[in-house]
């Protein structure tokens, strides 16, 4: 008697790699909103820039969370993952651009500034809250 079946194994496979994936897939997405290099200012000790990019990978992980969970296949979760990944940077372009046009919210980040960096961190979290709960339709 199997107690996990290889078939079930290979789809947990299957499901791990493709999140993992979008993971990827996210932060090469999220690099292109920043005219700096994140690992670099990482590497350095920006803790602003660590907290920027991680907020949005943890919010980018919320929503393939509950992707996972509503799913009707790979492919559909692997769709709403790119649609979670869209959606965290439109709203990352909204709140630089539209809603503080006056503060460039990157310039402060990549020059350390840890408020808002947190900010953004509690951002990127926040729609990947809202993002995943859109997706439990």
């Amino acid at each position: 008697m199997d107690i996990i079946s290889i078939d079930s194994f290979l789809h947990f496979l299957a499901y791990v790699g493709t999140g993992l994936l979008l993971l990827v897939i996210g932060l090469i997405a999220f690099a292109f909103t920043t005219k700096f290099s994140e690992w670099k200012l990482i590497k350095q000790g920006n803790v602003a820039v660590a907290y920027k990019l991680w907020g949005k990978v943890i919010g980018l992980g919320i929503t393939i969370y509950t992707v996972w969970g509503n799913s009707i296949s790979l492919l559909d979760a692997f769709i709403w993952g790119v649609v979670g990944i869209v959606a965290q940077i439109v709203v990352y372009l909204i709140i630089e651009y539209i809603l503080t046009p006056k503060t460039n919210l990157a310039k402060k980040v990549e020059e350390g500034n840890q408020a808002v960096g947190f900010s953004l961190f509690a951002v990127g979290i926040a729609v990947g809250l809202i993002v995943a709960g859109s997706l439990t339709y």
